[in-house]
């Protein structure tokens, strides 16, 4: 199974991290790196390591509760065919994590002191796509649970609004809401690109 294949990986990689600085430090995600020493691996290595164990276990067990469900059900159904399904859905975790790195990359290449880790845009790309295919299924947020459509909306209107604010003002945080919002819309276009019968299905669903 890929997920729980990815979450070993995941899992391994993060702690070794944690035992060693300079594994951290080689590894993580540096638009500065990346354009003046052509360490392009950061752009894929970054989502393999994780700052702290919380961190770690939140895209954990995120990619539990999702990617089980995605790689297992809903694609395989949506494209028809098991391996295709699985095919799917590692490009989609492999093509988030490059569609949340974009930006940041574009705006911090001659930015030494930017850096950033963690698999949060693939994670992204794979809840949103399981919201496109099934948006009436329910979502646990802070124990609640909601609508997936519902959550999709309030995920990426709080995303983008904390962008906004961390650019238009001296309000800073750790968290890069960047890769949350591009990876969630990576999902959402990946899925509408590749099977357009989904967006069909979607507004059934909805309506």
């Amino acid at each position: 199974m890929i997920t729980y294949a990815l979450i070993a990986l995941i899992l391994g990689f993060s702690v070794y991290a944690f035992t060693d600085p300079k594994v951290m430090s080689k590894y993580l995600f540096s638009p500065y790196a990346i354009y003046h020493f052509k360490e392009h691996y950061r752009f894929l290595t970054h989502a393999f390591i994780h700052g702290d164990y919380i961190h770690l276990g939140f895209n954990l067990l995120a990619l539990w509760g999702f990617g089980g469900e995605l790689e297992n059900v809903l694609l395989p159904l949506l494209y028809d065919d098991v391996k295709i399904g699985k095919l799917m859905y590692l490009i989609l975790f492999t093509g988030g994590i490059y569609a949340a790195s974009l930006t940041e990359y574009f705006r911090n290449r001659n930015n030494s002191s930017y850096a950033s880790l963690g698999a949060s845009g693939a994670i992204s790309s794979i809840i949103f796509a399981r919201i496109l295919i099934y948006p009436k299924g329910t979502i646990g947020l802070f124990f609640i649970p909601l609508p997936g459509w519902f959550v999709g909306i309030l995920l990426l209107g709080i995303s983008y609004y904390l962008i906004r604010r961390k650019r238009n003002s001296t309000y800073t945080d750790t968290i890069s809401h960047e890769a949350h919002f591009w990876g969630a819309i990576f999902g959402l276009l990946f899925v509408a690109v590749t099977k357009p019968a989904v967006i069909s299905a979607f507004i059934s669903q909805m309506f």
